[in-house]
């Protein structure tokens, strides 16, 4: 039986965090394809015939009319059979900080291709780009991109439209009651509060999934601590090991592609 995990990293013009994504699922042992969004809509490419479909960061079409709208537009207008066959066959999707701005905005988050937008990322609080490292509370029961993560991660963000902003106000609880909520701004030690909160975000949420735990779209940036060394304290904590904590998110949904659905 053929066990190889075939993952579509989407492009669109301003997409500049492929490469990095790319390798570390190829690191945890799949196949990647770097596939254009214009592919996609013109036939060259079927999302069916890969596993896994990720949304990089990047500033696609210049963040233009606001961060990742026009991509969010072409995936609920021109690909929407294709997105939702793709995500009723069981297949995880994953978008990161542009990424995550494409699937709220498409309305693929937080409750499934497509429903209404609910959420969105707008801009930061501060009113300017934020390029910093911080620590984010874990909550893994429901993501299978989040399994046997530690309870406190430490990850970079780099993002001007990074706030996390609800349209009705019980909608964040009701994220958080169905435990959608997977991660949030924390101090070191995992405490939730105002001051550790980057840019205003509701709840201080950085990252949400949807019902069935196989979408996951996050601000920060895995794939830039996919190795310790990357972690810009790394010499005077000496820990053991080379990966960091980036490293799970990328190899829980390759495994899960294996005991799912190969």
């Amino acid at each position: 039986m053929d066990r190889e995990v075939r993952v579509a990293i989407l492009q669109a013009p301003g997409t500049n965090c492929d490469r990095e994504t790319a390798f570390a699922f190829e690191y945890v042992g799949a196949k990647v394809d770097f596939v254009s969004i214009f592919s996609f809509i013109e036939g060259e490419y079927t999302l069916s015939s890969y596993h896994i479909l990720c949304l990089p960061g990047g500033f696609t079409y210049g963040d233009d009319i606001s961060a990742g709208r026009v991509l969010a537009n072409q995936l609920r207008f021109l690909l929407e059979e294709e997105i939702r066959n793709f995500y009723n066959e069981g297949k995880p999707i994953l978008g990161i900080c542009n990424g995550f701005q494409v699937l709220v905005k498409s309305g693929i988050l937080p409750y499934g291709p497509f429903s209404e937008e609910s959420v969105s990322l707008v801009f930061n609080r501060c009113g300017h780009f934020i390029d910093r490292w911080l620590y984010l509370k874990v909550e893994s029961a429901k993501s299978l991109w989040l399994k046997e993560m530690p309870g406190v991660v430490f990850l970079p963000i780099a993002h001007a439209e990074g706030r996390f902003v609800v349209k009705k106000e019980d909608i964040s609880w009701d994220l958080q009651k169905n435990s959608q909520v997977v991660l949030q701004y924390c101090s070191p030690l995992g405490e939730v509060r105002e001051e550790y909160n980057p840019n205003g975000s509701e709840k201080n949420i950085a990252g949400i999934t949807d019902s069935s735990g196989r979408i996951l779209g996050l601000m920060p940036h895995p794939e830039r601590h996919f190795f310790k060394k990357q972690n810009p304290f790394w010499s005077s904590q000496r820990e053991d090991g080379i990966l960091g904590d980036g490293y799970r998110i990328f190899r829980n949904g390759v495994e899960y592609v294996k005991s799912t659905l190969l």
